[in-house]
């Protein structure tokens, strides 16, 4: 066992190449002579050649490779001052322009012990992770959360709980020492109280929404909320909220607004009702006498009384957040409603931010989409490139391909490739977990599913998804996947209007964004909302810098940059697939395959990769209907992973290359086969030594 410890140490310090491959290959011998054909460790991963899927569960606490090394140089956070907004961009103070890849932490995980928080701070840098949005801190629905650390009758929701905010107060330093930056929401799930001096408070719901954008007693509360929160020195870091520039940014309100939510509740219906009849009058537009009918949909009118009212809303919350001092980047809500007056609204903040979801289950039930987005004409993308707005810098802080969809592992690589190719700021993945209490779970989801509809959101040990953030972390950070080349301007009219066949591809073949009306066009190619650019053809699409193609029919896609280069999709069915210096022939029907460069060197010349090969993965005796849209039983722990068999050939001028094959726990399992032969180096996974991740590197 000593030996395993000892190769592990070495395998976590991926720059010492050469040391550490010697010293792994001394370490593999002495292990086989020590242990013989007796050790069930290596056996259980040597001798599995019957199996088409292998047990890798990720541990809660550590990673099998550690990338921190790679970004060194930007911890702790806020090192480059606070972030702000130059034009489209967000720039810190030094000048250094910011790119985040990061995931969500849900209620009870913002507020975990100690040595939870030490742990996960540690191993999201380990998988390049630098930020963290910290998101329902203000919901009851479990405890701790801000209002109270145990559970029991919450009468109001004035004040913070010390001991919530010591324990926040340390994840919030752990994180920043690691280099991870922290995204805050105002406003999300916060149930408000009769003792708040709410009226008739059991009636309004999670929010309040979308009663807390115009009732003056809400906004008072998140007033306060806000000074309270901004204001708290935390005593690790020494410095008030508002002061550390390790906070990136701020949304005001979560997935709240007047379009989507509609006022039901007295006496704030008929609040809303007076507000339009005195806007109306204001503008001179006849009102009727009789009860209003407030629908955006169909009446221009109501639609820009929804951006009057919402746009005061936010600017009165970012005066008074200014005033507190804060100092960074501050938005609205997130975007999830296609409304061209809806987006106006947006305009009042500093940057643009938006929600998508792919194959989101039914709420509470087993029922779920299992469509793989590669072959969708709509997926994700076109709903997110409708929220880029011309001349502000924009922001994913919520996206998800759920658990149990089996084709999830097409997702990561996809979504981070896009938002590089469209200088989008950041992307964030929802979410990491929904709780910190049960730290070695090793099984995806929950086994309550789906009365505990949270657990499908939990990603921490999903290897189809957070087993692909190391090449996303490094495609979206280090820039492996360079920016469009040309854009699209979409001028919107009406303010009624939403997306349309302009944003179907376009996304992935230029860098597109909206214009709002009353704004000129600056884009290469200036576009209406009905006019698909695909044309004909919408099987498949290539990027105007030749890195990024998705064909639609087949269902399989491709990232082709000197540091990284990825398939995914069902591409066992193509054969050979050939891209710049590197070639692959995929057995297996579904995978995403990815190889990047751990040094400064392109991968032709790197002696130092990472290899990634996972598809699908799903927990022990999983069970579903015929045609998988229903979960009959989520089974149990471990975690299992199909077995991804190719054949891999990869131009380089490095002769003495080698194969690692590493398990979940971050040991070699074993060496791959291989051969270096005019100038290409060739090996194949799959069948010894069986994993998802592997180490190439130069002996």
């Amino acid at each position: 066992m000593v030996y395993y410890v000892f190769a592990k140490c070495i395998m976590k310090q991926p720059q010492f190449t050469l040391i550490k491959v010697w010293l792994v290959v001394v370490l593999f011998s002495m292990i086989q002579k020590s242990t013989g054909s007796n050790s069930t460790y290596i056996d259980a991963y040597v001798n599995d050649t019957v199996k088409k899927t292998i047990p890798y569960t990720l541990p809660w606490d550590d990673m099998p490779i550690d990338l921190s090394f790679m970004f060194e140089k930007e911890k702790p956070a806020g090192k480059h001052g606070f972030l702000k907004v130059e034009g489209d961009k967000f720039i810190f103070q030094d000048g250094t322009e910011a790119k985040f890849w990061g995931t969500t932490f849900n209620y009870t995980a913002n507020f975990p012990s100690h040595e939870y928080s030490e742990k996960v701070a540690k191993r999201l840098s380990k998988t390049g992770v630098n930020i963290v949005r910290l998101c329902v801190l203000d919901n009851e629905a479990a405890t701790p959360n801000l209002f109270q650390f145990t559970s029991g009758e919450n009468i109001n929701t004035m004040n913070f709980d010390p001991e919530s905010m010591e324990r926040l107060d340390y994840l919030f330093n752990c994180l920043k020492n690691e280099g991870i930056y922290i995204f805050f929401d105002g406003l999300v799930y916060r149930i408000f109280k009769t003792k708040d001096g709410v009226e008739n408070a059991g009636k309004l719901g999670k929010g309040a929404k979308p009663y807390s954008t115009y009732n003056r007693r809400l906004i008072e509360l998140q007033k306060k909320f806000n000074y309270d929160l901004w204001t708290h020195i935390n005593p690790y870091t020494k410095l008030a909220y508002k002061d550390d520039p390790a906070i990136a940014l701020f949304d005001i309100t979560n997935e709240n607004d007047l379009w989507s939510q509609k006022a039901t509740v007295e006496p704030y219906r008929s609040e809303l009702d007076e507000l339009y009849r005195k806007w109306a009058t204001e503008r001179g537009i006849t009102v009727s006498k009789d009860s209003l009918e407030l629908d955006s949909k169909g009446n221009i009118n109501v639609a820009n009384f929804f951006t009057s009212i919402t746009e005061s809303y936010y600017k009165e919350m970012i005066l008074d957040l200014r005033r507190i001092g804060v100092k960074i980047p501050i938005a609205g809500t997130n975007g999830w409603t296609e409304s061209t007056a809806y987006l106006s609204a947006q305009l009042v903040g500093d940057f643009l931010d938006a929600h998508c979801y792919w194959s989101l289950p039914e709420v509470h039930t087993v029922i779920f989409c299992n469509d793989p987005m590669t072959g969708s004409l709509n997926n994700i993308i076109p709903h997110l490139a409708f929220y880029r707005v011309q001349g502000k810098p924009f922001f994913v802080s919520e996206w998800d391909h759920l658990w149990p969809n089996e084709w999830r592992a097409e997702s990561p690589l996809f979504m981070a490739s896009v938002a590089s190719f469209q200088g989008w700021g950041g992307i964030i993945k929802h979410a990491y977990r929904n709780t910190s209490d049960k730290y070695d779970v090793d099984m995806i989801g929950s086994s309550t599913f789906p009365s505990n509809y949270g657990g499908i959101l939990n990603s921490f040990n999903d290897p189809a998804k957070f087993g692909l953030y190391y090449h996303a972390a490094l495609i979206m950070r280090r820039g492996d996947v360079k920016p469009a080349e040309k854009t699209v301007s979409v001028k919107l009219g009406s303010p009624l209007a939403g997306g349309g066949k302009a944003f179907q591809l376009t996304g992935e073949k230029h860098r597109i964004e909206t214009v709002l009306p009353g704004y000129s066009t600056n884009g290469d190619i200036v576009n209406t909302p009905d006019k698909s650019l695909a044309g004909a053809n919408k099987e498949e699409v290539l990027s105007d810098t030749g890195e990024l193609y998705r064909n639609l029919k087949k269902k399989i896609g491709w990232i082709d940059t000197p540091f990284t280069k990825a398939v995914y999709g069902f591409i066992g069915s193509e054969g050979k697939l050939s891209l710049n210096d590197l070639t692959v022939n995929i057995k297996t029907d579904f995978a995403t395959l990815a190889i990047s460069s751990l040094t400064n060197e392109p991968i032709k010349r790197s002696t130092n990769m990472l290899l990634t090969a996972v598809g699908r993965a799903d927990n022990t005796d999983s069970k579903y209907n015929a045609d998988r849209t229903q979960q009959l039983d989520p089974g149990h722990g471990p975690i299992r992973i199909e077995v991804i068999e190719a054949t891999i050939n990869i131009v380089t001028d490095k002769k003495n290359l080698s194969v690692m094959s590493v398990n979940p726990q971050g040991f070699i399992n074993g060496y791959i086969p291989s051969e270096y032969k005019d100038g290409v180096f060739s090996f194949e996974i799959g069948r010894k030594f069986r994993s998802m991740y592997y180490l190439i590197q130069e002996l």
